[in-house]
């Protein structure tokens, strides 16, 4: 029954796409506008009015299908291992571009980015084509006919910044459940927010260059730059809307968002004047096109701030001699998250605003109670949490005092396809390494429960500069000495140094001890994020609110009219009645959300770190020299991925091998393109059966 249910849910959630997909297609043709206005006529009339009708047939969709994608969430269970057309999947999910440029491209990203381009190809053509056919230059300006044809092009490189902006906030929605059913990393799903903000100021900076050329030829820059219509598009909204959106572009630029977070953050938060600018000057029947997206980011955010308002304080720490530290919270025993999900973190002592993602290197199966994370210092903000927890760790156990910490998260993908391999290469560089910890402790506690539905043999390719950098694998030692049992084989490489003839038993004898560090804690453990059936019910509510009040408002306030282009109210009062039924669904959901985790039993803690698990790993490290000789360790050089796949391949008898690499850009397009050609390479040698490599990566910088 809950298998149907799922494939129903899962079908369901492809026709709403699909139909989505479709509408944005139609929207484009004069067939379209012809029936859509015939339509509005006819809803002019209603309770609701032509908004009620825009509302559901252009917004309602993507948050329809947000809220069948939480249902579908909340039902699924952990399924078993299906290897029937894992072929098919792998193939498009593999990369076929690596380059420095472009970075690493699989086919799946090829083909959406080239539907994409070709949508707003097709898009741009047949707005253009129809405008050049009607031919009717605007009588004020007495444009010549290369003047008319270039002010329509720019005005129509407008559409296509609106479909840049409809999609621009749905990669960054961490907490909903678009992204999530897909498989996407967060790191991965800001990178498509970049693209598409790029493209976005590209079209939108064409639009008003274009248009305020035509103005200069005709002297008319002073005369319409300033102008607020009560109809139609309101140009200075426009002129707001662009200059807000390059500013946010360049405070965004790598160069300054990572030397000046606190400038990248605060302008970033311009969004808001940047939308109600666009709403004002494009109005709102374009809007609700880009309404979707503007109102599953604003309940997402809601959630996030909900969430980490309770703050709770670090539990323990280990200090590493890599100048690493491995941070312990507590959490409630009720969550539950995926390995290599990813875990927000704020230090109110440090920084009030700013949220560090950082990969969760513990396992909900076997920390019931904690929840750890793994921070290099390398940075500013990382290097003042470092000499933070440093100076707590001279002084007396009994005087350490609690250290604040804001939790939003985890948030992690909801299943884990690159698992599904009967063996599994796992390559990490330096910090890199975080995400398979998480991974490789799950995978024990499957094997203590009896759950053997895990790669039957893994390999780990461990690159770090220094030997001591060695010690990140402290919490996973464990699996990695009980190499009879999990069937991990360890290959180290230490670049930056040169110790010809040393073991790996005797480099970690030679690691200094982890500094374990306990802290007196007040405050809550972490709940995690809310249910998926609660957040697709006040997803619902809030749908319905903003329709009730929309339809509130027209009646009472705005004049009713037989036809929408004989509407007597200025524009920017529809506009701004939208914005308030917005405004006070959202607020109705939060008050309904607050109610709702007030209610939530919330206990104070008196919690202390689990002194005996912890010596358990400092003892398992000096135990070490007895269970290494499955493992290497090579000093003065890079792995060489070539050797190494096919050296894994023969080892594992063929058959499909996942890939998971986490490091460095440089090392993950060198494993890209390794994957690529050993699959190709392989395929032709192979006798027996088909090797083949299926590429997958985590980034672990923004």
């Amino acid at each position: 029954m809950a298998q149907t249910t799922l494939i129903i849910l899962k079908v369901l959630m492809i026709l709403i796409f699909t139909c989505w997909v479709s509408l944005w297609v139609l929207k484009q043709t004069e067939f379209w506008t012809r029936k859509w206005k015939k339509a509005e006529q006819k809803a002019a009339a209603s309770a609701f009015g032509y908004n009620g009708l825009d509302f559901v047939v252009y917004t309602f969709p993507v948050i329809a299908l947000a809220i069948t994608g939480f249902i579908y969430l909340e039902l699924k269970q952990r399924e078993s291992i299906i290897r029937q057309g894992r072929r098919v999947i792998t193939s498009f999910s593999s990369p076929l571009v690596v380059n420095r440029y472009a970075g690493i491209l699989s086919g799946l990203q090829i083909l959406a980015s080239s539907f994409f381009i070709v949508f707003l190809v097709w898009t741009f053509y047949n707005r253009i084509s129809n405008d050049f056919k009607k031919m009717t230059p605007v009588k004020s300006f007495k444009l010549k006919l290369w003047q008319y044809k270039l002010f329509r092009m720019a005005t129509r490189s407008g559409l296509l910044a609106e479909a840049c902006l409809a999609l621009l906030l749905l990669p960054v929605l961490r907490g909903m459940s678009i992204f999530r059913l897909l498989g996407i990393q967060f790191e991965a799903s800001v990178r498509y927010h970049i693209w598409l903000g790029n493209a976005m100021l590209l079209f939108a900076t064409l639009h008003g260059a274009g248009t305020y050329f035509i103005w200069g030829m005709k002297h008319r820059i002073q005369d319409e730059m300033l102008k607020w219509q009560n109809k139609g598009r309101i140009y200075l909204a426009g002129e707001m809307a662009l200059i807000t959106g390059l500013i946010i572009w360049i405070t965004a630029l790598p160069q300054i968002r990572r030397k000046r977070f606190e400038l990248f953050y605060y302008t970033h938060h311009l969004y808001i004047v940047f939308i109600v600018f666009f709403l004002f000057h494009g109005g709102d029947r374009h809007f609700y096109m880009v309404f979707p997206g503007v109102f599953l980011f604003a309940l997402d955010k809601l959630f996030r701030i909900l969430q980490s308002r309770q703050e709770t304080c670090i539990l323990s720490a280990q200090v590493f001699p890599c100048k690493a530290v491995e941070l312990t919270f507590p959490k409630d025993s009720r969550l539950k998250y995926t390995p290599t999900s990813v875990l927000f973190l704020k230090i109110p002592s440090i920084s009030k605003i700013q949220w560090h993602p950082f990969s969760v290197t513990s396992s909900s199966s076997t920390d019931k109670h904690t929840i750890s994370i793994i921070i290099r210092s390398d940075g500013e903000w990382t290097n003042s949490l470092f000499n933070k927890i440093c100076v707590e760790a001279d002084s007396e156990a009994d005087q350490r005092e609690c250290i604040p910490a804001a939790l939003e998260g985890p948030y992690g993908p909801a299943t884990l396809d690159f698992l599904r391999y009967d063996n599994l290469l796992m390559v990490a560089g330096g910090i890199g390494i975080t995400p398979f910890l998480s991974i490789l402790q799950e995978r024990a506690s499957n094997f203590r429960n009896g759950r053997n539905e895990y790669p039957a043999k893994i390999q780990l390719i461990f690159s770090v500069k220094k030997s001591q950098d060695i010690c990140l694998l402290n919490p996973i030692l464990s699996q990695i000495l009980d190499f009879q049992t999990f069937q991990i084989i360890l290959k180290v490489f230490v670049t930056q140094e040169n110790q010809i003839g040393k073991t790996l038993r005797e480099v970690l004898k030679d690691i200094p001890d982890v500094q374990i560090l306990n802290f007196r804690t007040t405050g809550y453990a972490i709940y995690g994020s809310d249910r998926f059936l609660l957040v697709a019910a006040i997803t619902m509510i809030s749908s319905i609110a903003f329709l009730l009040l929309l339809g509130c408002f027209n009646h009472f306030i705005i004049p009713s009219a037989k036809k929408p282009s004989e509407q007597k109210s200025p524009s920017s009062l529809i506009d701004l009645l939208l914005m308030c039924s917005f405004a006070i669904a959202i607020t109705f959901s939060a008050v309904i959300a607050i109610m709702i985790k007030w209610k939530r039993l919330k206990k104070e803690l008196s919690l202390s770190s689990d002194k005996q698990n912890q010596a358990m790993r400092q003892r398992l490290l000096l135990e070490a020299n007895r269970n290494l000789d499955e493992h290497e360790i090579q000093f003065g050089g890079r792995p060489n991925f070539q050797d190494l796949f096919s050296d894994f391949a023969n080892e594992s008898g063929g058959s499909d091998i996942g890939v998971v690499v986490c490091g460095p850009e440089g090392m993950n397009e060198s494993v890209a393109s390794i994957c690529k050609l050993s699959s190709q390479i392989l395929q032709r040698n192979s006798k027996e059966k088909n090797t083949y490599f299926s590429f997958h990566s985590f980034n672990f910088t923004l």
